[in-house]
């Protein structure tokens, strides 16, 4: 057996034995398997790589901090609400199209954040009441939330694991858009009539209209929706008009969180950032803890034999490999999976489109945010809708998980084929 390997086993029992035994968060348990990785390599606790690694991920942690206040703001001031109920108001007479705006909704702030777990939060806590009041029993709501946040994180314009699968390669985060689109939105629309669909077709919209909060769109009118307009545009017009500055994500975010304060109710800022930052301090912490568990595996040399064990693998079990490792990976993050095993693996498929295969790789990342003991989108969503237990939200998602995987294999294999018809 080879030292690395005996580095990452050790890594990788007291990441398990601090998250299951000790109960402790996922962040501190992935500090500690740091630490004794290093131990075990011979390295000592070499304090200059474990302070770089928890920088490794500073620009995401600005995005996904930045758009949480923004995502706060927006719910502060109305605007969620009045885009909730306006949807239902349009559309209740097609319930399959009602329920794939319902998607929409859920999956925006995952699109924005890059983070399950902020859509989950925010716009499924708002959504969930309108889907059981639609008549959508509580699992298959949790479902739904659940399903809607993974694949919000992958969809454009945001998707951090492919921006890490692309760092590790040198691949620009540029021309992901409609990959992304074509690997996350079909498969959302898919998920959401699979659970809800047969109980949503007897809706019946005067029993729900008095249950809606219509007074953020009655009491400001089109202004309250100005928040989210400007961020849309804002990013629009970094991608489309090049000779503008790019602002960059935290910017924009910040800049139509600023607006946000005077469309809608008044909002006490430092307690909303309070609050946002708090939500999302444990996706922080694991981002951090991630960035430091990567840096001592590749300073050890276990990242490098990882790297080598995917590379030499044959075609077929290649994709067998990557369907089982990477989301079983996740159940430490989704973000470690995109970087300790999603770059070996797109430089496995060095001979497929590569911004395709990468995009392919993170919607297979995302299923990491289901998978046990952290599971975020899947306890986060039990707990929104009020389930006792989590458990029956990840066996009820094992069907939409297959199909998730099945679909992205199948736009690797065919990757040279799409790219050439894409623009």
């Amino acid at each position: 057996m080879s030292i690395e390997l005996i580095i990452f086993l050790a890594m990788v029992v007291v990441f398990a034995g601090g998250c299951f035994l000790l109960k402790l968060p996922v962040s501190i348990s992935m500090v500690l398997s740091s630490v004794v990785g290093a131990l075990v390599g011979g390295q000592g606790i070499p304090l200059r790589h474990l302070v770089e690694g928890t920088f490794s991920y500073v620009d995401t942690i600005l995005v996904i901090a930045t758009a949480m206040i923004f995502m706060k703001v927006i719910q502060e001031s109305g605007a969620l609400d009045a885009l909730s109920a306006l949807i239902i108001e349009k559309f209740h007479k097609i319930p399959a199209l009602l329920l794939c705006l319902i998607m929409l909704v859920i999956m925006f702030p995952g699109m924005i954040t890059g983070s399950s777990t902020a859509a989950v939060l925010t716009a499924g806590s708002i959504m969930s009441p309108v889907l059981i009041l639609m008549g959508v029993p509580m699992l298959e709501t949790a479902c739904i939330i659940a399903m809607g946040g993974i694949l919000g994180m992958i969809a454009p314009p945001v998707n951090i694991p492919a921006m890490i699968i692309g760092g590790g390669i040198d691949i620009p985060y540029v021309g992901f858009e409609i990959p992304l689109a074509i690997l996350t939105f079909p498969l959302a629309f898919l998920f959401v009539l699979m659970f809800g669909y047969k109980y949503a077709k007897k809706i019946s919209y005067e029993e729900i209209a008095p249950k809606l909060n219509t007074e953020p769109r009655e009491k400001f009118g089109f202004k309250v929706y100005i928040p989210i307009f400007a961020a849309i545009i804002l990013m629009v017009v970094n991608k489309a008009v090049p000779q503008i500055p790019d602002l960059g994500m935290p910017l924009v975010f910040l800049i139509s969180a600023v607006i946000g304060l005077f469309t809608g109710y008044k909002i006490d800022i430092l307690k909303t950032c309070k609050e946002a930052i708090n939500s999302v301090l444990p996706v922080l912490g694991i981002l951090m803890g991630v960035g430091m568990f990567i840096q001592i595996m590749t300073l050890t040399g276990v990242r490098g034999l990882i790297v080598t064990s995917c590379i030499s693998l044959p075609n077929l079990l290649l994709y067998v490999a990557m369907a089982i490792s990477i989301p079983l990976f996740g159940a430490v993050s989704s973000y470690g999976a995109a970087s300790v095993l999603g770059v070996p693996f797109l430089m496995a498929f060095l001979a497929k489109d590569q911004i395709i295969t990468a995009a392919a790789i993170s919607l297979i990342a995302s299923l990491g945010d289901m998978m046990p003991p952290t599971a975020l989108a899947g306890i986060f969503a039990a707990q929104v809708v009020g389930l006792k237990k989590y458990t029956d939200v990840l066996k009820r998602c094992i069907v939409p998980a297959l199909i998730l995987i099945a679909w992205a294999i199948l736009i690797i294999v065919f990757s040279p084929q799409l790219a050439a018809i894409l623009p």
